[in-house]
């Protein structure tokens, strides 16, 4: 039993729900509990000297149970089955070209910062929510650790990002925007969605979890495909 580890799992749960009410304080998206508390961590960890290692022998329980809420999300998605099937080819055709897009400008990422073969594979498997993207990583060769810092910059980028962007397209639709903030900023995406509109949150939930699904299956021979013919 590591000391250590132990105070940093139990710190992280408290400087969350300490975040929550933090941010409900001051609604800045600077402060949204996925931003700033992983950010303090993080100068806390470093300026402690405590290693990632040491910090993750009880956090990882932490990441554990991204799978568990993620499958959580079923449960909005059941609720308005009937709207998803109105949008069911839309819903479709925008995860495949988000898939397709994330991996493609991932690859030419790591290519101009010639990134070995372990982080480039990482990266193409950032643009899906944190436990499936963990999934496929370990299947195609690239580092687990890695993954999660990718897909956690990619969420917290879209987030920040998001509404600036929604707003300039003018998306009256607010399925369409919910698809948006799930497909391109997974569960950060999907929380902040909620926030914004119950049907905004159920596309999100929607995309994030297919997009997950369809990458854990496609997403190897994908990856494979664009690292050979680019």
């Amino acid at each position: 039993m590591n000391t250590v580890s132990i105070i940093c799992l139990f710190a992280t749960i408290a400087g969350y729900l300490l975040g929550k009410k933090f941010y409900k304080k001051y609604p800045l998206i600077i402060f949204a509990p996925g931003i700033f508390v992983p950010t303090i961590i993080i100068i806390v960890l470093v300026m402690s000297g405590v290693s990632y290692e040491t910090y993750m022998l009880d956090a990882k329980w932490l990441i554990w149970m991204l799978g568990p809420a993620t499958v959580a999300f079923a449960l909005p998605i059941y609720e308005y089955r009937k709207l998803i099937q109105k949008h069911a080819f839309a819903i479709c055709l925008g995860i495949i070209v988000g898939m397709l897009a994330g991996i493609v400008s991932s690859f030419y990422l790591a290519k101009l910062f010639q990134f070995d073969a372990a982080t480039s594979y990482s990266l193409m498997a950032r643009s899906i929510s944190t436990p499936f993207a963990m999934e496929l990583t370990s299947n195609i060769g690239g580092s687990v650790e890695l993954v999660i810092v990718f897909t956690m910059i990619t969420g917290t980028a879209g987030v920040m990002l998001g509404d600036m962007i929604l707003a300039a397209l003018k998306l009256k639709s607010h399925f369409a925007q919910g698809a948006s903030l799930g497909n391109s900023a997974h569960g950060f995406g999907t929380s902040h969605a909620f926030s914004r509109h119950a049907e905004e949150g159920v596309a999100a939930c929607l995309t994030m979890v297919l997009a997950g699904v369809f990458m854990v299956l496609a997403g190897p021979f994908l990856i494979r495909w664009t690292v050979t013919l680019l």
